[in-house]
């Protein structure tokens, strides 16, 4: 079925079942609506999920009391019965989102109302296996001290966002061999749980960060959506019809590792042109070092003129990739980000534009692309972000379902 391109990609989701033994799954349809539709009305409710209004008042009625959906004022003047506006409660729950990244790693305090109300970066040469984990314990442990009580039984889960495998780049950071080793395997879900003491959710960083990007499109957001972070390395994921595409081992929409020609016409990897990795190489062959500590901080005026030869490329090699993208999925929007301060995303944003209008279209529009909203917090977000919508919100991903 053909849709219509106001339709949101999230709206499917929201439709209810009127059949015995689906409580969860209405509770989400409407739980979704709500946050959809601030302000919507118990009849609105029925109307949009296709359950009765028993079925919506009842169901409405049982948020109100675990207090994830608040009444406003009744609205009066308006024909028929007055209708009382409902709102998702901005208190009703909270997620804790971490990110272990190449070069940092993120904890953030992140509420129902789209929030993050905390939040701790540190960054480092290479995670260190022996160390990283409890430092992770340690920064949690500052954010919960600073949590109210009513947030912190309110607290439904811990995410956490990294690269697939870790070791597989690490000497090409200035990681020493041993971690290597100590990483080679590495169950990232089980180590931070262990560390945590408390179960957590895992999720590909590249895919967390597109949820991300994903939910923070305005309204109607896109039926197929591709995302790209430029990082370390080339963080992506792919969202279509409102959810995420991660594939078997969750590492499924790899964007960076498709296949792209180099300025020289030489076949190379997104991730071996468009990364900061990519840029630390020009910048030591000139003689010089990678600056110290996160991008978002760096004086990028004094990598110059190796930093716009570098977006350039990186340019080039993103507009490849986007349209090798759309070739095998109906994309509506590519949207570029990045872990460096705007004005450069922005740059690299103007770039790969340039370079897509080189390239010759094969019997189709060129894909439209976007500047992200999130920049380099979309990973920790995205994480937390999943663990609430996985358990209030969404239909499909039912795993906290019994």
């Amino acid at each position: 079925m053909q849709r219509n391109a106001e339709d949101d990609s999230i709206e499917p989701m929201a439709r209810g079942f009127a059949q015995s033994g689906v409580r969860i799954a209405n509770e989400r349809a409407v739980m979704t609506l709500i946050g959809l539709n601030p302000g919507v009305s118990n009849a609105e409710l029925a109307r949009l999920s296709g359950l009765g209004p028993q079925t919506t008042s009842r169901i409405v009625g049982d948020l109100e009391t675990r207090e994830l959906v608040l009444r406003g004022e009744v609205l009066r003047g308006r024909r028929g019965q007055p209708a009382t506006p409902l709102f998702l409660n901005p208190d009703g729950a909270f997620g804790i989102g971490i990110e272990i990244g190449w070069r940092h790693f993120e904890v953030l305090l992140f509420s129902m109302a789209g929030v993050t109300l905390a939040s701790i970066r540190r960054t480092y040469p290479w995670p260190d296996f022996r160390t990283v984990f409890a430092e992770v314990r340690a920064e949690l442990s500052t954010i919960r001290a600073g949590m109210t009580p009513q947030q912190a039984s309110r607290l439904v889960g811990i995410g956490v966002a990294s690269p697939s495998h870790i070791e597989r780049h690490l000497e090409r950071i200035g990681a020493p061999p041993e971690q290597v080793e100590l990483w080679r395997g590495a169950d990232i879900a089980a180590e931070t749980g262990r560390a945590l003491g408390e179960p957590i959710e895992w999720v590909n960083d590249g895919s967390a960060a597109c949820w991300a990007e994903f939910i923070a499109r305005p309204a109607p957001r896109p039926t197929a959506l591709a995302y790209f972070q430029v990082g370390t390395l080339v963080g992506a994921g792919i969202a279509i019809d409102g959810h995420l595409w991660e594939g078997r081992t969750g590492n499924a929409a790899n964007l960076g590792a498709i296949l792209v020609a180099d300025a020289q016409g030489r076949p190379s990897y997104v991730h071996s042109i468009a990364s900061i990795l990519a840029l630390q190489q020009r910048i030591e062959a000139a003689g010089d070092a990678l600056p110290a500590g996160d991008p978002l901080n760096w004086d990028w005026s004094a990598l110059e003129p190796l930093a716009t030869e570098w977006l350039d490329d990186a340019g080039r090699a993103l507009a490849s990739a986007v349209l090798s993208t759309r070739a095998v999925m109906e994309l509506d929007i590519a949207v570029i980000d990045g872990v460096m301060p705007r004005p450069v995303v922005q740059r690299l944003l103007e770039r790969v534009e340039h370079h897509l209008a080189t390239l010759p279209a094969y019997r189709t529009d060129m894909p439209a692309v976007a500047m992200g909203h999130m920049g380099g917090a979309a990973a920790a977000t995205g994480a937390a972000q999943l663990v609430l919508f996985r358990r209030f919100f969404s239909r499909a991903w039912n795993i906290f379902a019994t």
